[in-house]
């Protein structure tokens, strides 16, 4: 059974940072692109980052780019995401995502977390 889970999120003012980490078993997670996704308050979810299994490949939405930054350590089958100068619109919750596909970054993911809150204030 393949579990994601997600923590670090919180409440943070704006410029401030959040560290969120998400903790992946139940698959081998070096064979993993994992992303990172968020949904805000009455928003579609929208993708954020992803780093390919051996993090050689990283993606990021244009708005996070300079700000977030994504990470994996394979050992320890966790990826993180380093949210920096964070604006209120960053608030949301953020969902960590895995998928196997061949091609960066893959186009539809197969599991998904429960997601950490993120809120931001002005």
């Amino acid at each position: 059974q393949v579990q994601l889970v997600e923590s670090g999120g919180g409440l943070v003012q704006a410029g401030g940072s959040l560290r969120l980490s998400c903790v992946a078993s139940g698959l081998t997670f070096s064979d993993y692109t994992m992303g990172w996704f968020r949904q805000g308050p009455g928003k579609e979810r929208e993708f954020v980052a992803a780093i390919s299994w051996s993090a050689r490949s990283t993606d990021y939405v244009d708005r996070a780019k300079g700000r977030f930054t994504i990470s994996r350590d394979n050992a320890k089958n966790t990826v993180w995401l380093q949210m920096n100068s964070l604006e209120p619109e960053d608030t949301a919750v953020y969902y960590c995502a895995a998928d196997n596909k061949q091609h960066f970054p893959p186009s539809s993911y197969e599991y998904w977390g429960q997601g950490t809150q993120v809120t931001v204030s002005s």
